[in-house]
């Protein structure tokens, strides 16, 4: 449906209505006016905001969830909006219209008895439907395949049968992250007291998730934690965060993720145990320094042991002779 179909005027909820919503009795007034004199068109116009008012007042209530409607990246969504018919109608008088809120894109269209597509935003090419089987008892809603990220926002639905009426939904998309992963850096050469970055990531998810760093007593690590998102061409996240910790022996850390519109939960951790510190340096270079001082020794002993043995051959040949 094009721009040039709706209302200059906005409406109560500030989108468009179609020019042909226009109550027959408001039309007749406007046709009538044309060509009276003055003292008539004052007359007639004075009426004119009394039949807007009486149009105003026949505004269909159309029902759309108050809650965002929540699914899942890849999944169909079904947006449901529906009206209370006042009596029976025919479908070739239905007219539908869905759109983007902000961008006034359209996304699905119905009139005259079938769907309307020639103005449909490319993107929603072969992916939304109605419920033909329930358009007759006032069900229009719109199904949406194969959701993205991009789908996300805020969608109207538009309907006029004999009177008009809108409302608008929000549609949220969210994504499973992956089982995060801990990893420790540096891996070795690791003292008490050191300063050590533990780093959790998690892939695929969506929308940004709440990151919380326990100890091995539970409690909440606030301090000297950096959250980093990287999107890919989905528009899903890699979520990173970085812990930076003073090593103690034996202990343990736990990196929580939440999704906040799933309440999903992914968890994981380190212990980081005596095994994995090594000697400080001032130990490490005693240790060095024995074991030169006793290969020297050994050196030296050997050294002796051969010039004795050397000496007795020596008394030995000349006592022969």
């Amino acid at each position: 449906m094009n721009d040039s179909q709706w209302f200059k005027k906005p409406g109560n909820d500030g989108s468009h209505m179609p020019m042909r919503h226009l109550s027959p009795k408001v039309l007749c007034l406007k046709k009538m006016t044309h060509g009276l004199n003055p003292a008539w068109k004052i007359m007639l116009s004075l009426l004119m905001p009394a039949m807007l008012a009486v149009q105003a007042l026949a505004m269909m209530e159309v029902h759309v969830p108050e809650q965002p409607v929540v699914v899942l990246h890849g999944r169909d969504a079904t947006l449901n909006c529906s009206f209370s018919p006042a009596g029976p109608f025919n479908l070739s008088d239905l007219s539908v219209f869905w759109q983007l809120t902000d961008t006034k894109r359209s996304v699905h269209g119905y009139w005259e008895g079938h769907d309307q597509l020639a103005d449909q935003a490319e993107r929603f090419a072969n992916r939304t439907s109605l419920f033909p089987a329930q358009l007759g008892l006032g069900n229009t809603s719109l199904q949406l395949s194969r959701v993205v990220v991009a789908d996300e926002g805020s969608y109207t639905c538009f309907i006029r049968v004999q009177d008009y009426g809108s409302a608008a939904l929000l549609l949220q998309v969210a994504a499973l992250y992956s089982k995060p992963v801990v990893t420790l850096m540096p891996e070795s050469n690791l003292r008490p007291g050191d300063e050590v970055a533990l780093t959790c990531v998690a892939y695929g998810g969506y929308p940004e998730a709440d990151v919380i760093w326990q100890d091995g007593g539970g409690h909440n690590l606030t301090d000297n934690i950096t959250n980093s998102l990287v999107a890919n061409e989905e528009g899903l996240f890699t979520m990173t965060s970085v812990l930076k910790v003073l090593l103690e022996p034996n202990s343990t850390y736990s990196c929580r993720l939440i999704n906040p519109l799933l309440g999903e939960e992914g968890y994981a951790f380190v212990t980081i145990t005596g095994q994995n510190i090594t000697f400080p340096p001032v130990a490490l270079w005693v240790t060095i320094g024995l074991a030169v001082c006793l290969l020297v020794l050994l050196i030296a002993l050997a050294a002796v042991c051969r010039r004795k043995i050397k000496e007795s051959c020596e008394e030995a040949r000349r006592e022969g002779l």
